[in-house]
């Protein structure tokens, strides 16, 4: 028989019920379930003198466990190890989450324990490991049935959990639409796609009290000038945005996810008829991707453009070589940035 020694210990043996050298012991195991074969890992107790595998009532447990889960795994269920993470992912109780769902109290902990849940359920769990806005959902509909303080916590979770897949999806979504310039070094600016320098770029940006009415419009200027100011001095860009011309001059490729990643101090004001996106920080926390050097640009930045209003930048944008010699849509190449304006 083909078994791994675990440990051994001397003890009384209930195989032989002598007192001996007892053996635990790891054996790839084959058992049928739910008339599906699987194959799993079982521990047992082995007496020598007899020769015999044998197992305690832990043990007996344990390898149920084992074999339930093997079977989850070749059904492709979720295993107890896994409803277990979906809980504490949320940090919600057994109880709790049985109300979330709307289903019996003790239908959670026994699918942690020796009992395989139906896939229905099972796809229910797998939707809200998978979405916590739906979780959201479900525990807004369930508030009058929750403690208060409890709700508030499992709400400020999901919350969380739902910021970082959302800004998980847009990352995505961004880094994908900029795969077609790798290569590019004249688009990109000499600079690899930095998301985490887009973001901190844009906070130090909205912090300074230097900025004045930071709307959507300018904030896109005031990025290309940094990105092409650092290219003129450095050699390479600071975040390996790539800029377009558009009607209102340079904008990130992007730059509508841009706005909406996670960090980003961006508040949308009802203009009317139409919306307009405002940028403002009060406490920064500091700008854990950008080097002094990258400061020191954004500062000098800062200093000509800060003040100028949207129609002012706007202009002043327009008369930049870079930006009069790329034709409309088109990528505007760092190699003009040599005889930038600022």
């Amino acid at each position: 028989m083909n078994m791994k020694v675990l440990k051994s210990e001397k003890r009384l043996c209930t195989c032989c019920m002598e007192e001996h050298e007892v053996k635990t012991v790891l054996v790839n195991d084959q058992a049928t379930f739910k008339n599906v074969k699987v194959a799993y890992e079982a521990t047992y107790l082995y007496c020598d003198a007899a020769e015999e595998l044998y197992m305690d009532e832990q043990q007996i447990q344990d390898n149920d466990m084992r074999l339930k889960d093997a079977y989850r795994k070749a059904e492709d269920f979720l295993t107890s190890a896994d409803i277990i993470g979906i809980r504490e992912k949320y940090g919600i109780s057994q109880g709790d989450l049985c109300i979330l769902l709307g289903w019996g109290g003790k239908t959670i902990t026994r699918y942690e324990g020796h009992q395989v849940q139906d896939k229905a359920h099972d796809t229910i769990l797998k939707k809200i490991d998978q979405d916590p806005e739906w979780f959201l959902a479900l525990l807004r509909e369930a508030r009058e049935n929750l403690p208060s303080e409890a709700y508030q916590r499992y709400w400020d979770t999901a919350t969380e959990l739902f910021e970082q897949d959302r800004d998980s999806y847009l990352r995505k979504v961004i880094s994908a639409s900029y795969g077609r310039f790798q290569g590019n070094a004249l688009a990109h600016g000499n600079t690899v796609l930095s998301l985490d320098k887009v973001v901190d770029v844009i906070r130090y940006f909205a912090a300074s009290a230097k900025v004045t009415s930071l709307y959507k419009v300018k904030l896109m200027k005031l990025m290309w000038y940094a990105d092409a100011l650092s290219y003129k001095n450095r050699g390479f860009a600071i975040t390996g945005l790539v800029y377009q011309a558009l009607p209102m001059g340079a904008v990130p490729v992007g730059h509508n996810f841009i706005i909406d990643l996670k960090d980003v101090p961006c508040e949308e004001e009802d203009m009317g008829e139409t919306n307009a996106y405002h940028f403002s920080l009060k406490d920064a926390g500091g700008y854990p991707s950008l080097a002094e050097e990258d400061k020191n640009i954004l500062d000098i930045v800062i200093d000509k453009l800060g003040k100028m209003s949207k129609t002012e930048i706007v202009s002043f944008m327009h008369k930049e070589e870079a930006y009069v010699k790329t034709a409309p849509k088109e990528v505007i190449l760092f190699q003009y940035a040599q005889n930038l304006q600022i």
